[in-house]
């Protein structure tokens, strides 16, 4: 018979309990800010806009001297071990063999039809600093994305850029999922979600990342 039905005691409902709910953190100063959008200084215009042709290495490279410079320490914009980093990269193209920089990977991700530059420094075994750029119409480029994590995986698909990284759980990955914004002029985090790791029945520890150099 359909109608009110006791389910027991359901327990307590207790409201959420604020701790230090006094203290805040204090607010990024002038450029202290890495989801903003960042002209790189130092490098020459892009002819014809496209990134065809640009040097990964060299962008990083100005990149990277900017963002310490700015960043004065505090680790907010790039990792302060990233300068010692990218001194073990040679003048080749590519960097050499003991270049943390990894190759580069060229894909619209803003949907303008040209290629963005996508990236990544690694600072030690686990760590690293993923920066996307893009050529803007007057040929200056300009960073739409960092970030620091530990990139268990990286994936393109048309406009997304998708960031996958461990958890507590063994079991699980974190999937933070970018795109862009024409508005604010860089990629913005639109959303974030828990999924399964590839293979996990198959292997004691399927989410651990492979040791970098």
């Amino acid at each position: 018979m359909d109608g009110l039905r006791d389910d027991g005691n359901l327990g307590t409902v207790h409201a959420p309990q604020s701790l230090w709910a006094d203290v805040h953190p204090d607010p990024p100063g002038p450029g202290q800010k890495p989801g903003t959008a960042s002209v790189v200084p130092g490098l020459p215009k892009v002819a014809g806009l496209s990134m065809r042709g640009v040097n990964a290495l060299e962008v990083v490279r100005a990149d990277i001297a900017a963002a310490t410079a700015q960043d004065q320490g505090t680790g907010r914009l790039v990792d302060p071990r990233a300068v010692q980093r990218l001194a073990l990269c040679t003048q080749a193209v590519d960097g050499g063999p003991d270049c943390p920089v990894r190759p580069p990977v060229l894909h619209d991700v803003t949907g303008d039809g040209r290629d963005e530059l996508i990236t990544a420094l690694d600072i030690d075994g686990q760590v690293s600093e993923l920066r996307v750029y893009t050529v803007q119409d007057d040929g200056s480029i300009a960073r739409i994305l960092s970030r620091r994590g530990v990139l268990e995986g990286v994936e393109v698909a048309a406009e997304h850029l998708a960031v996958r990284e461990p958890t507590s759980n063994p079991e699980k990955v974190s999937v933070s999922d970018y795109v862009w914004d024409p508005e604010a002029g860089i990629m913005n985090l639109s959303q974030l979600t828990l999924d399964e790791c590839p293979g996990k029945k198959d292997s004691p520890t399927p989410c651990s990342s492979a040791s970098r150099g």
